[in-house]
């Protein structure tokens, strides 16, 4: 079985190299400035405990040498998934298990129109990749939690080798027959993401996120979409995921913070509070903070801007003079 990472980012970065330091076969699929470091140096994979090279074989979309028994771990940002499950199912063996590794719930169903074995895996890994050829590992020893299920439910013996290669590389994992309630649980979870990348951390952030949150739960139940619950997800991450200092310094932020600090002109906020939006538009449930956050989210990126530009309070008053 060959891992082929279709995005080597840092979720796919980190998992990809961990495996490969696992003594699994793995091809990370990358693009431009990153794919030629990798090649040229090898994967520079840090961690809080320690920085190494790691000489995981890498290639763009287009030379990936397809075999049977191959799956295919997709961590893509959810807004580029669209734009390759195309040329990936025309050049994959249609048998392919895609095993989507990514932060949003849109990205199975969407995967399920290409390949008929669709797996989900809920990440809870904090990582980076903010330049060329270089990806980092925020927590240690325990790198990351990557449960995995089936789609759209159940489990079965693929499920279970992949939950297996991940303990492996290091991460915890378990295949879980409901992993969708995992993942909408964590969709909550990254309504902030949006928060961290247009405001930052400053006075009203935290604010900011909570109505976030408020909606994302009135939609989901309106939608009669029924995640985990708050303390059962608490308890599965509680005492696993240890942050650490790299180089000397904290990580800078989450998946979308990361976007516009890299300058990539796209962020994944349509997939995480547009979902929200969307669930609301279509039950009748006002989501009002989401939707700001998405459209400003969105103009920052189209705009090259860093992250954390926008005041929360900015933000804030908007919503409630409109309330």
């Amino acid at each position: 079985m060959t891992f082929v990472v279709y995005g080597a980012g840092a979720v796919g970065g980190v998992l990809g190299g961990l495996l490969h330091e696992a003594g699994h076969d793995v091809v990370l699929v990358a693009r431009g400035e990153h794919l030629a470091a990798i090649q040229n140096r090898g994967l520079r994979l840090a961690s809080p405990e320690r920085v190494r090279h790691v000489p995981v074989p890498a290639v763009s979309p287009a030379e990936v040498a397809w075999r049977p028994g191959d799956v295919v771990l997709l961590a893509v940002k959810s807004d580029a998934t669209q734009s390759v499950l195309p040329a990936l199912a025309a050049a994959a063996p249609p048998e392919t298990p895609l095993v989507s590794v990514q932060n949003g719930v849109a990205n199975e169903p969407a995967a399920l129109r290409w390949f008929a074995h669709v797996y989900g895996v809920c990440v809870m890994m904090p990582a980076a990749h903010l330049e060329p050829g270089v990806v980092e590992q925020h927590c240690a020893p325990t790198p990351g939690i990557l449960d995995v299920g089936r789609f759209p439910t159940g489990v079965d013996d693929r499920a279970d080798a992949v939950a297996a290669a991940f303990r492996a590389a290091g991460f915890v994992s378990e295949p879980r027959p409901d992993i969708m309630r995992w993942k909408y649980r964590k969709l909550l979870l990254n309504l902030g993401n949006a928060v961290e990348a247009v405001c930052g951390q400053d006075a009203g952030a935290e604010e900011l996120a909570e109505l976030a949150r408020r909606e994302g739960e009135a939609a989901l139940a309106a939608a009669r979409i029924d995640p985990v619950s708050e303390q059962t997800d608490e308890e599965r991450r509680a005492g696993i995921l240890e942050l650490g200092l790299i180089d000397g310094r904290p990580r800078g932020g989450g998946s979308s913070w990361q976007s516009l600090a890299r300058r990539t002109g796209t962020i994944e906020t349509d997939y995480l509070n547009g979902e929200i939006v969307r669930l609301g538009r279509l039950h009748g449930v006002p989501t009002p903070a989401n939707e700001l956050l998405r459209r400003r989210a969105n103009q920052l990126a189209a705009a090259g801007r860093p992250p954390a530009g926008v005041p929360a309070t900015e933000l804030l008053r908007r919503l409630y003079s409109v309330s």
